[in-house]
């Protein structure tokens, strides 16, 4: 058994984690970092960039069998196929640079990493329990809580063999023949969706009346649209009741039971803080829910313990428990830094994409605004044309009297590259003014939303 102490101990290496411990060291404050598996967290190794992978495959393999008919650019080829096994492979190649990069810049930042499980005794020192039997002791200043979050488990669908979560779903050998997916988040739709492009026969089901709830019925518009054209079954309303022997046995919006064959069962019905062996009754804090709860600073109700990430609540996004990990160790190392974000944008991967930042129309008129809101469609953008893909739009909301811009939103196939731009016009407080004033590169997509500035005062100029 070894004993260490520290400065700064951040237990879990996700997005949150690594963050805090690459910029604790940058501060030159003494960290060691734990982490159960391979640094990058669910995140890097099995989570967002693994399925942005997968969702390439399954986009460049539908693109190659469309051109198998007549189509408008004239381009022929003959039936592609996929191996499956190769992709996993190259997704798995991603994953690897990736998550050495991760390692090689908290190597760089000074941070010792320990392999193992971390177990609190009390506020300051931890038991690691490490692969190889044997375990260590570390002893802190400052403790950071990053241990992020799991896949919600049905309790009469447990995960193993066909039912899978996620990560099951990121590590299949084989295209199901029919693939049913249970839940119609962003996770589901985004997977159901590239494992329809690949060749699976699918079905979504979602206890709510429209898919993608958090959205509202004017983003997810395009999406539902899209899901038609793919032929992927939709049974909203509806609720699955268990699966026995390859049918999944689901109770639709009429009260009829139905059954539904399926060689797998994807189930992504939400996530939950992971916290299981962390020791949290041997601490005093605070709790909102199953969350650990924090104030403007990550500090939770124990001085000198802090946590970020999924563990602390919605929403659960990587780039959010990245930003409060640079946040917490500035605040270690007594910076005066607090959360002061105005928006922290959200994006759905599907097809098309949906992006949010700030706040979408009904949620502005609940904060008690008076708003402009206007949209301007990808089918009056040169680009989209282009591109064959005019379905989506860019919407604008914002305050009546000021013209102060409080959210962005949009659906439209690779949208998810202006999120940057969403969230700092916001971020900075920009006015209808300032977007409609700005010069947008022609011919761009992102046309679109100096028009969609434009016609909120009234005077777009393409349409």
């Amino acid at each position: 058994m070894a004993a260490y102490r520290c400065m700064v101990l951040v237990i879990g290496g996700g997005p949150g984690g690594y963050v805090a411990g690459i910029r604790a060291g940058q501060l030159g404050l003494d960290t060691i970092l734990v982490e159960a598996a391979r640094v990058g967290g669910t995140c890097l190794n099995v989570g967002c960039i693994p399925s942005k992978a997968l969702i390439h495959v399954a986009e460049q393999f539908e693109a190659a069998h469309r051109f198998t008919g007549d189509n408008a650019l004239g381009i022929s080829v003959s039936s592609p196929k996929l191996d499956l096994a190769t992709a996993m492979a190259w997704k798995d190649g991603v994953v690897g640079k990736l998550t050495g990069g991760v390692a090689g810049l908290l190597r760089k930042a000074k941070v010792r990493v320990i392999e193992g499980t971390a177990t609190f005794k009390d506020g300051k020192t931890v038991e690691v329990a490490k692969v190889d039997g044997e375990s260590d002791t570390i002893t802190a200043e400052h403790v950071i809580i990053a241990t992020g979050s799991e896949s919600v488990e049905l309790p009469f669908l447990p995960f193993g063999e066909d039912v899978i979560s996620s990560t099951g779903a990121l590590a299949l050998e084989l295209v199901p023949e029919k693939l049913c997916v249970v839940g119609g988040g962003y996770i589901g739709l985004e997977l159901g969706i590239a494992y329809s492009k690949m060749g699976s026969a699918v079905t979504i089901v979602e206890m709510a009346d429209r898919v993608l709830p958090l959205y509202d019925a004017e983003l997810t518009g395009p999406v539902t649209k899209r899901l038609d054209e793919l032929s992927i079954t939709v049974l909203t309303g509806a609720k699955v009741t268990g699966a026995k022997d390859g049918s999944v046995e689901v109770v639709d919006a009429s009260g009829a039971t139905r059954q539904i064959s399926a060689d797998k069962i994807l189930v992504t019905v939400g996530r939950r803080p992971f916290t299981k062996g962390l020791g949290l009754e041997n601490l005093a804090l605070d709790m909102d829910r199953a969350f650990i709860k924090i104030d403007d600073r990550c500090r939770t109700s124990m001085r000198g313990v802090y946590a970020i990430g999924d563990v602390t609540g919605e929403p659960m996004l990587a780039h959010r428990a990245m930003a409060q990990g640079e946040l917490v160790a500035n605040v270690i190392a007594g910076q005066n830094d607090s959360w002061d974000k105005r928006c922290i944008p959200a994006i759905c991967f599907t097809d098309p994409e949906i992006v949010s930042a700030g706040l979408q129309p009904e949620e502005a008129k609940k904060s008690g605004f008076e708003t402009i809101v206007a949209n301007f469609p990808f089918r009056a953008n040169g680009r989209a044309m282009t591109m064959e893909r005019e379905d989506g739009f860019i919407r604008i909301v914002a305050r009546k009297d000021n013209h102060l811009v409080l959210g962005i939103q949009a659906v439209g196939a690779g949208i998810s590259e202006m999120a940057a731009g969403f969230g700092l016009a916001i971020e900075m407080g920009a006015c209808l003014e300032d977007i409609a004033g700005t010069i947008h590169s022609h011919p761009t997509r992102g046309e679109a939303l100096q028009e969609a500035a434009l016609k909120a005062l009234g005077h777009a100029l393409h349409m």
